[in-house]
């Protein structure tokens, strides 16, 4: 059994060892000369900086590809827990540190507010009962017929999947700096939490079976980790080239073709790309039902992500691996983004400093960061030659007074991305940051599914399929893959 997997994302790599785990004759191919897709890595001048997930959720899912072929995690990755999990930073400047010694996290929110302490208890165990649901049941199950939905509906209802992670936050906490903290989880995979299904609050218990962990060397090193297994398996690596169309004959794959006009024949095909752009651009001769139209049409997509990344030539030793700053408006600023598709001043924003864990991620004396902003998608027309280096100083300006004292003067090393890196590079619809916005109207059997509804060999993993975007979500995606095909 031939498989061409396109795309080396989490998603493609997980999907390519499972494959080959099965026997088949698998290709991979990367249109990038590395491989990693979202989590590639930009190294200048002594830094290295990830170039997409840093934070690393239920570790089993990547020591198992591993495993598969009795190879030992240890002798490829390094993953290490962190302590603080995030800071957050709430518009007053007070600081929370958010982690899974539960003692900690009762005494803060109790000078925030008392009565929340009982309702963060009940809220902690609703959230089992989701993930139990959703995560451990749900996560790696094929979602291609309507009946499977069904079938989960009324367990999915009981749940309160009808319900927003923010209302159902708010069902149990009173005060709103809490509120926010808690309800930020959808953030982490695209999705506003004021219409993201309650269902995604999993993330917050998801966090605290495992915890937190961070890849020694940066995120880039399970890449590369994963490369040198593959290589060893017998996956062939393609990079450099791209795939410009998936070849079928009455709607049964044969194979692809490459930029440099190659064929290569093929029994299945499986897609680490967005499936939007696949169904757009490479599956081009093709005849859509008016479902399929209607579906594709209706869909709405994540927010894009301004990532700023830099290097300085002095180390902020008081800021944690992970620090989350609030703006001051929440709802208001997410309402802009998500709906109106419009810039605002008052951001919010995620800093990563990976050389708090790992020195070697910067020269010595020197300090690695990178912030990534939520911005609009290119649904807005934003215009990033124009709009990139002013949103790159008003961070440079809200970092400085927040976080980052003389921020400016000790910056050696510096680039950005912006929505049109993840449209014209990683090739996603609307330069989305995590393809399709988790909604309970986009998720299971309402996603892309992982088997085409279309074509007979296709398939799907990554983002934009069950069971949705972050890592733990699309290494999930390879294991529903396992099972369909």
């Amino acid at each position: 059994m031939k498989s061409i997997v396109i795309g080396s994302g989490f998603g493609g790599i997980a999907a390519a060892l499972r494959l080959k785990a099965k026997n088949h004759d698998v290709t991979l191919i990367e249109k990038h000369p590395d491989l990693g897709g979202r989590a590639r890595v930009f190294k200048r001048n002594g830094f290295t900086f990830d170039g997409g997930p840093t934070v690393i959720t239920a570790p089993y899912l990547i020591e198992e590809l591993f495993e598969l072929f009795n190879k030992n995690p240890k002798d490829y990755i390094e993953l290490t827990p962190i302590k603080t999990w995030y800071r957050f930073i709430f518009e007053d400047g007070k600081k929370f540190d958010y982690s899974g010694d539960e003692g900690q996290m009762k005494k803060q929110i109790k000078e925030i507010n008392e009565e929340d302490v009982r309702g963060y208890e009940e809220l902690v165990k609703f959230t089992k009962k989701i993930f139990d649901k959703g995560f451990t049941e749900l996560a790696d199950v094929p979602f291609d017929k309507p009946l499977v939905m069904m079938k989960q509906l009324p367990a999915l209802l009981k749940l309160k999947s009808y319900k927003s992670v923010y209302s159902l936050v708010s069902f149990y906490i009173k005060n709103e700096k809490l509120r926010r903290m808690l309800s930020m989880h959808p953030l982490l995979v695209g999705g506003n939490p004021f219409t993201t299904t309650s269902i995604y609050g999993l993330i917050l218990y998801l966090e605290k079976k495992w915890g937190i962990h961070y890849s020694m060397g940066g995120t880039g090193n399970i890449i590369k980790g994963l490369e040198k297994l593959m290589n060893e398996v017998g996956i062939e690596l393609i990079k450099g080239h791209e795939v410009t169309n998936i070849i079928s004959s009455n709607n049964k794959i044969k194979g692809i073709k490459l930029d440099n006009q190659k064929e290569i024949n093929a029994d299945n095909v499986i897609c680490n790309a967005d499936p939007a752009v696949v169904y757009e651009k490479l599956l081009t001769k093709k005849k859509f039902s008016t479902l399929f139209k209607w579906k594709q049409r209706r869909m709405e997509y994540s927010m894009g992500l301004f990532v700023y990344y830099f290097g300085t030539k002095k180390t902020y030793d008081d800021v944690e691996h992970h620090t989350i700053k609030f703006g001051d408006k929440y709802k208001e600023h997410l309402d802009d983004i998500f709906n109106k598709k419009k810039l605002n001043d008052d951001v919010s924003y995620y800093l990563h400093r990976p050389s708090a864990t790992d020195k070697s991620m910067a020269p010595k004396n020197h300090d690695c960061f990178y912030v990534l902003v939520p911005v609009p998608n290119n649904q807005s027309k934003i215009d990033w030659i124009v709009e990139g280096d002013k949103m790159k100083n008003l961070i440079i300006d809200k970092m400085e007074k927040a976080l980052l004292p003389n921020l400016r003067e000790n910056i050696v090393e510096d680039f950005y991305l912006t929505p049109d890196y993840f449209e014209k590079e990683l090739n996603t619809k609307y330069g989305s940051g995590f393809s399709i916005q988790p909604k309970f109207t986009q998720s299971a059997y309402f996603r892309f599914h992982n088997k085409s509804e279309i074509c007979e060999g296709l398939y799907f993993v990554g983002a934009g399929t069950h069971p949705g975007a972050g890592v733990p979500g699309v290494l999930s995606s390879a294991k529903v893959l396992d099972k369909i095909i």
